[in-house]
């Protein structure tokens, strides 16, 4: 259906799912679909599901190459044994999947409309669509796949319409339909599909990548970029494009202000947010306070402070839990988050926004 989504500038040198060659962190799942293949009883519908970022769309390409290869992937390092679901690059399936250019495969993402612009949902249409190619014989005579990238994307229609297919599946056929939240999905979604649950990255998994794709990066911002992303090395790659740790440690910088907040740097920060058009930065500053947020009270409520993304970090939280009893770090945390969202939804000002929040974290104990 839509094609393959153009990237953004920052990350033109990452493959795009359909193109990488490459998986790492996963081989429990890539071992679980190899061995389902294998059986000759392989589930019609796979629900692959995690956090954003971590692989989920890479693997389920890469597992469509395998079945659309016949089952067959590339050598090990010295031809001595199949590399799990492996192609290498220069096959001819991966070179056509990696193109979109396999009449077996088709993708069903948001993309864009008729306009140029991005579609907020997947349409009915498109799951129509993917119904009828379903129902045809096979171009090539083998598997017809579909990768749903994710399901989440899709209007209630589009998701009745997959629906038919999933209670009722032609033979030789693969859906691979990929979410971020699973728990959102009606639950005739989740009881006619396979589960396979994708788990985080480790953290020198994130890191390692990062020094792949952003050599030119100091070691000191790996290693926070990788704590800061909990796992996803597409968020990673996100804030490092749109300068998420110098924004993260700006918030840190003021909180460190306390028990009196440098009125100053709260301008300035707001000031720095409310200059974005596009508000990609506010929301990004938003999400990253309230991570920090919740990682303070979970700290609280465990006794255990988590790592520091940045040096001093635990002293400040520390410094804090003393401050408040945690029930009220809490209700901080629901008011940033209602905030959060009344601003996003209502377009109110930024700024005014930033220094409410701030207000509110420095707020004495009642």
């Amino acid at each position: 259906m839509a094609k393959p989504a153009a990237k953004a500038d920052t990350q033109a040198a990452i493959p795009a799912p359909r193109e990488n060659p490459d998986l790492l962190g996963h081989p429990g799942a890539e071992q679980r679909l190899l061995t389902a293949y294998e059986s000759g009883r392989i589930p019609h519908a796979w629900l692959i599901h995690g956090p954003r970022g971590i692989g989920k769309a890479t693997l389920a390409y890469r597992f469509a190459r395998f079945v659309l290869n016949g089952g067959s992937s590339s050598p090990g390092l010295f031809g001595e044994s199949p590399d799990g679901l492996a192609l290498d690059a220069g096959n001819e399936v991966f070179r056509r999947v990696a193109s979109g250019g396999h009449g077996d495969l088709v993708t069903l993402e948001r993309g864009v409309d008729s306009k140029g612009k991005p579609r907020s949902v997947i349409p009915v249409e498109d799951a129509r669509y993917v119904v009828s190619f379903l129902r045809k014989t096979s171009s090539e005579g083998g598997w017809r796949i579909v990768v749903v990238d994710p399901i989440d994307d899709m209007n209630i229609n589009a998701t009745n319409a997959l629906l038919k297919i999933l209670e009722e599946p032609p033979k030789e056929v693969l859906l691979l339909l990929l979410s971020h939240q699973p728990a959102r999905l009606l639950p005739t979604i989740h009881s006619r599909c396979c589960h396979l649950a994708l788990t985080p990255l480790a953290e020198d998994t994130v890191a390692a990548l990062l020094r792949q794709h952003r050599p030119e990066l100091p070691e000191a911002e790996v290693q926070a970029l990788a704590r800061l992303s909990e796992g996803s090395i597409g968020q990673a790659l996100q804030l490092e494009a749109i300068g998420g740790l110098a924004l993260y440690k700006a918030l840190i910088d003021i909180i460190a202000s306390l028990p009196r907040m440098d009125v100053v740097k709260v301008q300035a920060f707001g000031d720095r947010l409310a200059q974005d058009s596009g508000g990609e930065t506010f929301r990004t500053a938003m999400e990253l306070l309230l991570w920090w947020l919740a990682r303070l009270i979970h700290g609280g409520a465990t006794g255990q402070l988590p790592p520091p993304v940045v040096p001093g970090e635990s002293e400040i939280m520390q410094g804090l839990l003393t401050r408040r009893p945690l029930a009220q770090w809490l209700t901080l945390w629901d008011k940033t988050s209602a905030l959060y969202k009344s601003a996003d939804h209502a377009n109110l000002d930024r700024k005014h926004v930033v220094i409410s929040v701030f207000s509110e974290i420095e707020a004495p104990t009642s």
